[in-house]
């Protein structure tokens, strides 16, 4: 008994210790993705406000919860802004983003930080694990960024930092505004016309194949029903392979042993309707009773 328990409680220690491992993975796992330092026209939050913000994006392919994390803008002092726990929200989805507000008023809510981007100088920004020693990532904006034009990754979480003239927050810093199969289309058939002969081409090939399928299935079960007629002792004329003379020949017997279907001119084969002055539908017969012979 003792056995077992020592088995089973190594077994939860170790199950533990996985569980820990994972989690910690999960949340190196996540990237400063995005800042913008100078906001006047860009997204507003949920008072309505614009102030600057910085961007994290989760690379990882399971869901990481960030609350308990730490977001500063100051080398010195990690813990700046210790992110809430409880908060549904800091649980981010696999290649998902969460936007936090450098407004420097926390009491605002969770994703509204202690700390401001100062337009006037260079910022640095990191995001450190629970512990308030691991350093997760970092970075540092250079001094004067432009109005509405933010500093990141130009795919979200890879790369060099750079400069992005379209805004992205919340969302993939590399979107897909055109389709290239279209553009190809536009400049090089406008009309239309190499789209319409190929798709008319497309039809006219379908349908050969087709005609094609069906002759070859039709030529296959001829003579697949001629090997079944041999094999039941059945012969099989074609009637190609007869000659006109045999053919001939075989009519006139026929007109000579029928003699008494012919009509006087001899030169008419007439074939004579059976004639009943009764229907069997509306005859008595069908409707009385037989009784039986004693």
């Amino acid at each position: 008994m003792n056995r077992i328990v020592k088995k089973t409680g190594l077994l939860l220690s170790l199950a533990l210790l996985c569980a820990a491992g994972a989690q910690a993975q999960r949340v190196t796992s996540m990237r400063l993705n995005e800042v913008l330092v100078i906001n006047e026209d860009n997204f507003v939050d949920d008072y309505g406000k614009r102030s600057g913000w910085v961007e994290l994006f989760n690379t990882s392919a399971g869901t990481v919860n960030i609350g308990g994390c730490f977001l500063t803008d100051d080398r010195n002092d990690p813990k700046k802004y210790p992110i809430p726990k409880g908060d549904v929200l800091t649980r981010i989805s696999p290649r998902q983003h969460a936007l936090f507000w450098a407004d420097g008023i926390a009491s605002r809510g969770t994703f509204h930080v202690n700390f401001i981007l100062d337009p006037n100088k260079e910022n640095y920004v990191a995001f450190y694990d629970s512990d308030g020693k691991t350093l997760v990532d970092e970075v540092i904006i250079p001094a004067g960024q432009k109005t509405d034009i933010s500093y990141g990754h130009r795919i979200d979480g890879i790369g060099e930092w750079e400069y992005l003239a379209k805004v992205t927050p919340s969302t993939n810093n590399l979107t897909l505004d055109t389709n290239e199969k279209l553009d190809n289309f536009k400049l090089n058939d406008a009309w239309g016309i190499g789209m319409t002969i190929t798709a008319m081409g497309v039809v006219f090939i379908g349908l050969f194949i087709l005609y094609i399928i069906f002759k070859q299935v039709a030529k296959l079960s001829i003579a697949a029903s001629r090997v079944r007629a041999k094999k039941a002792g059945e012969t099989v004329v074609n009637n190609g392979d007869i000659s006109g003379e045999v053919l001939a020949a075989i009519s006139s017997a026929l007109y000579e042993l029928n003699e008494d279907v012919h009509d006087i001119e001899r030169t008419v084969l007439t074939i004579q309707k059976v004639k009943r002055n009764y229907s069997p539908w509306s005859s008595k017969i069908y409707s009385l009773r037989e009784y039986p012979r004693k």
